[in-house]
């Protein structure tokens, strides 16, 4: 596997991510429905990613993304400041006062418990980000003149709008003549896709975008759904997992694609909201590496965990540039990141690299 990656010494980031980030309000362990108090987060599929790799594995990161020039902005600015990603790359837009000209996106999730599932409720029509059009960035002194090594992005920005489409392609197509790398997590959201065209503009655009990723992740139905690969033999109700249908779907998108240099999913069986079997694999040179198994997951809070695997997976494929050890980076963080509130990580990569090692729970004193 040579994924070409820059030298770091060339580069003013090792990662940057292109996406939405929205302000969380978590009710904690109640209802959305009945909370009188809400505890605020940053959150977002591609943020997460980039949020991960500088605080839990000390990269330099920063993030593309924009905010309508309010004091809600500047909230989110400040917790992305906390986690100590770059924000110099923000579009800061010019709003009225109550974001008829574009706004901040609201995200309402409620983390579930036992046959309880989580519920997210979001609130982000017509936000800053989903208004921006290339021209908003300038993705060839970003990728040119600052260097990037790796670019982050995903199925989630890209369902937005039609303009966010856009956007995604000519961010790529600009990294891709500068040599940075590109992942993209196709995390396909039905409900945010409806709006523009559904699955099959899903299809047309993931398909697009998918001829210059090099590290291509999804669960079963986002390849299904965007790319159009079905895994074979898996239940539908997800409560086994056909791993030679995943081995199989893998195998075929790396054949449609020959520019994929990895292709990676998560392996997760929902017992409860709050157990979990959690695994992952991945393909590389025309093999598939498996993650340990952490059957019986306790969950605090799943949302981020998909996101937290990607961002150790990269980390793996960048400081080793070993496939089994990147899927395993992967999986360890994101079974870490769920247990912890957020969308976030909470992890630092000794722990990380602990659990790797089959660490267990006891106090630490």
């Amino acid at each position: 596997m040579d994924l070409k990656l820059k030298k770091a010494e060339e580069c003013t980031y090792d990662a940057v991510s292109l996406g939405e980030v929205m302000l969380r309000l978590d009710p904690g362990e109640g209802r959305i429905r009945t909370a009188r108090s809400f505890r605020a987060w940053e959150g977002g599929g591609e943020y997460n990613v980039v949020r991960g790799l500088r605080r839990c594995f000390g990269m330099k990161t920063a993030v593309i993304t924009a905010f309508a020039d309010n004091e809600v902005g500047k909230l989110m600015e400040d917790f992305i400041l906390q986690g100590g990603v770059d924000t110099s790359l923000i579009k800061w837009m010019k709003t009225d006062g109550i974001g008829r000209v574009c706004r901040n996106g609201l995200n309402f999730t409620e983390r579930g418990f036992g046959i309880r599932g989580a519920v997210g409720c979001s609130d982000r029509a017509n936000t800053a980000i989903s208004k921006a059009t290339p021209a908003d960035f300038d993705f060839d002194h970003i990728f040119g003149d600052l260097g990037v090594r790796w670019l982050h992005t995903g199925g989630i920005y890209a369902a937005l709008s039609e303009r966010s489409s856009e956007t995604v392609i000519e961010a790529i197509k600009t990294a891709k003549k500068y040599g940075t790398v590109i992942s993209y997590d196709l995390n396909y959201r039905p409900s945010m896709w409806s709006a523009i065209g559904g699955k099959e503009k899903a299809q047309e655009v993931n398909k697009e975008i998918a001829k210059y990723v090099d590290v291509m992740i999804g669960n079963e139905e986002d390849f299904t759904a965007c790319l159009g690969f079905e895994v074979e033999g898996n239940d539908e109700d997800l409560k086994t997992l056909n791993l030679d249908g995943y081995k199989k779907m893998i195998n075929k998108a790396a054949e449609t694609y020959p520019n994929f240099k990895v292709v990676a999913t998560t392996l997760r069986t929902v017992k409860t909201a709050t157990v979990n079997d959690w695994s992952a694999i991945c393909w590389a040179d025309g093999e598939i590496y498996k993650a340990k198994d952490y059957n019986g997951l306790e969950i605090m809070d799943r949302v981020g965990g998909g996101d937290s695997f990607a961002s150790g997976l990269v980390f793996g494929l960048m400081e080793t540039g070993d496939p089994e050890q990147a899927v395993n980076y992967g999986a360890a963080h994101g079974a870490l990141a769920m247990t912890t509130p957020g969308d976030t990580t909470m992890a630092s990569r000794s722990e990380v690299e602990a659990i790797m090692g089959g660490a267990g729970a006891r106090v630490k004193r």
